[in-house]
């Protein structure tokens, strides 16, 4: 692992939050073998699943033996038809099977998704008649692309309902026929530890309809916004620069008028009939219900969320947080812990986890626990069965899967999430803190390198555990 600077910023950092453990936003997990002044390190029995000799760096989120499977029966062996086993794999111990059986699916499922829909109503709430009424229907949106009035940029051929040439659904579809792209992403709110859900975007890049307008000169950035009641003071805007529109840099998928999720048509409460998705971003960039888009020449952004303290340019942090972690055991009873991790734009190379006894008093200097005893946690592979999908089956041609397999390319993937568990055994009596971090692939150890709040979550998770007699 790549040397971790342990200085960490004083102003505005949050470095740890402490959780209830919520099951699906967050929690901890285990520890590193060598003692690490001033960390004394729990003594306990290692003989854990992460420790066990297994192929390769990745485990799998089920990862069972046939010989586990068959003293289970029936049970068992349907579970290893689901889940696919690495060669030479040792069983974990049954506390972990438990735990890995309930880990949520990798996609998410429509009714499972977090909703933080502004509005007053909020738009997916309306009636349908006025759905349609308003243009947030299939079959009456409309897309307006105009020259900012203020700013102008030189366009030739703005798109209004005014002359009868904004874009409809159908001329979406039409784009759609050569142009459609499907990705992968983690949707998640800036100022929320925890993501809003998984899922498969389609859509067509934005860039083939501002292509449509014939721009000219003096296009700087895109701002858009989506339906607000038709009250001004309930706008929600955002913007681009207009080469990220144009171009996607570092490999990143195309920015999109997305219009479906998962393989279906895009819900209302998701933001359809149409949304944008921005790939590497947070999700005020991923604006819901697309009515309006507006190229100008002025040079910076005039998001929304920039009055209120945000950085706007900030893209996807990659960061840990825990599934399921016991409250109360007792000692010396195996403590079985799963997660996940966010995988931002700097990747991910590693989760760790480190549990510490209560009593022992934490040096106020190292805020981020740089040079606290972690250990590696189990990063799991991907799925056999990925949930939520129709068939369960990755559509053909989503970027950044084999068409031929429907595997990934890379794992973890980039703007995604991974699952990862710990077994941790052998604790005394007493209360203990569970904490759990990612290293990405420049070595970088969460909350670093970005540990400041308004741009991502980045904090340390904190979980407490009660070790009974």
């Amino acid at each position: 692992m790549a040397a971790v600077d342990p200085r960490t910023p004083k102003g505005g950092l949050s470095s740890a939050r402490r959780t209830k453990g919520r099951a699906g936003c967050a929690q901890p997990a285990a520890q590193r073998d060598e003692e690490i002044a001033p960390y004394p390190r729990i003594r306990t029995r290692r003989e854990s699943f992460m420790n066990r000799n297994v192929e390769g760096p990745l485990f799998h989120h089920q990862q069972l033996t046939r010989r586990y499977f068959i003293r289970m029966g029936a049970a068992g062996a349907a579970a290893l038809g689901f889940w696919p086993l690495p060669a030479g794999a040792d069983p974990p111990a049954p506390e972990l099977v438990k735990a890995l059986e309930t880990l949520e699916p990798y996609f998410t499922p429509p009714e499972k998704f977090r909703d933080v829909s502004r509005g007053k109503p909020l738009p997916h709430s309306l009636s349908e008649a006025k759905k349609r009424a308003v243009g947030l229907t299939r079959e009456t949106w409309r897309l307006e692309v105009v020259s900012d009035p203020d700013n102008p940029a030189t366009i030739r051929r703005p798109l209004t309902q005014k002359d009868g040439t904004a874009l409809d659904f159908d001329g979406l579809m039409k784009l759609a026929e050569k142009h459609a792209v499907r990705f992968a992403k983690v949707m998640t709110c800036l100022n929320i530890g925890c993501p809003l859900g998984m899922g498969i975007w389609e859509g067509v890049p934005l860039r083939e309809v501002i292509w449509l307008t014939q721009p000219r000169e003096n296009l700087r950035r895109v701002f858009y916004h989506g339906y607000h009641n038709d009250d001004p003071r309930q706008m929600f805007r955002s913007s681009l620069p207009i080469s990220r529109v144009l171009e996607d840099p570092f490999d990143l998928p195309p920015v999109i008028l997305c219009y479906k999720l998962n393989g279906q048509w895009l819900d209302s409460e998701r933001g359809g009939p149409v949304r944008v998705v921005v790939p590497e971003a947070y999700g005020f960039k991923s604006i819901k219900w697309l009515t309006h888009v507006v190229l100008t020449n002025l040079y910076h952004a005039n998001d929304t969320y920039a009055e209120g303290n945000n950085d706007v340019d900030s893209w996807l942090k990659t960061f840990a947080a825990t599934l399921s972690v016991p409250r109360s055991v007792e000692a010396g009873e195996s403590i079985p812990v799963t997660g996940y991790a966010q995988v931002g734009l700097a990747g991910l190379s590693k989760v760790q986890v480190w549990i510490q006894s209560n009593a022992i008093e934490q040096p106020a200097e190292d805020r981020s626990f740089s040079n606290a005893p972690w250990i590696d946690a189990q990063v799991l592979l991907p799925p056999k069965h990925w949930g939520a999908l129709p068939g369960g089956k990755i559509p053909s041609n989503t970027l950044g899967f084999d068409p031929a397999t429907g595997q990934t390319r890379a794992w973890p993937m980039r703007l995604a999430k991974a699952h990862w568990a710990a077994l941790l055994t052998g604790l005394p009596t007493g209360e203990y803190t569970l904490r759990c971090r990612t290293i990405d692939e420049k070595g970088n150890a969460q909350p670093m390198p970005r540990p400041f709040q308004k741009s991502g979550h980045s904090a340390i998770e904190t979980v407490d555990i009660t070790v009974k007699s």
